[in-house]
């Protein structure tokens, strides 16, 4: 009966944590341009080798706060890393979205699990008006400088702009790869994708080889 119960509360949270990631994304319409100047996946795919070569810098800062080198990150390990880069969210929040990332169940972080889990993170606490950017410290460049771009690319494809992605906003060269691509994100088969679930198929289709092994595992 406990165990339903904490799974239940998990599941609560992690719904919450998805209705306010899909908000921040209908609200990032206003303070990220660079989506209006994509024009088509091949405009998107042009960009796959600077995003692959930025998400893999992002390594650095992985091993850097895998202090016990054990190849993942625990929750103790990620409040260091987040206060060092000025990332603020509440500790519930934080909570709820390493176990909401932690999706092979590990109860530790992996490589691209973190790329994902730091990139949430990084969007949740930025600010939502252009107004309030420029006074509040977001973290190094390089986070920045990796992320945005991504979440622009999301935000070209949401061309309905709810913050969620269906079948019809994907468009590859052929209706089989587009198929696929949707079926890599859509885990729950619900005919609808948020940010993280783009996320963490994303990184596969950019080519990260740590990703690509993740997916197929």
């Amino acid at each position: 009966m406990l165990c339903c119960c904490v799974n239940s509360e998990n599941n609560r949270k992690y719904a919450e944590l998805d209705a306010k990631l899909a908000r921040k994304m209908v609200e990032s319409r206003r303070i990220y341009p660079g989506h209006r100047s994509l024009k088509s996946m091949d405009s998107i795919i042009m960009k796959f080798p600077k995003l692959r070569e930025g998400l893999r810098n992002i390594r650095s800062v992985f091993e850097t706060y895998d202090s016990d080198k054990n190849g993942t990150i625990d929750i103790e390990e990620l409040k260091k890393c987040l206060e060092e880069l000025k990332l603020c969210l509440s500790e519930e929040e934080v909570k709820g979205l390493y176990g909401w990332c932690d999706v092979d169940g590990s109860k530790g972080i992996q490589f691209n699990e973190f790329i994902v889990l730091l990139c949430l993170i990084y969007l949740l606490s930025k600010p939502s008006s252009e107004s309030n950017t420029e006074s509040k410290e977001m973290g190094p460049k390089l986070v920045e400088s990796i992320f945005d771009p991504i979440v622009e690319v999301f935000l070209f494809l949401d061309k309905d702009g709810k913050g969620k992605l269906n079948k019809a906003d994907i468009s590859f060269t052929s209706s089989h790869v587009t198929n696929m691509r949707f079926e890599e994100m859509d885990w729950g088969r619900k005919g609808k994708v948020g940010f993280r679930e783009f996320l963490f198929a994303f990184m596969s289709w950019v080519g990260l080889d740590d990703a690509e092994d993740y997916m197929t595992s």
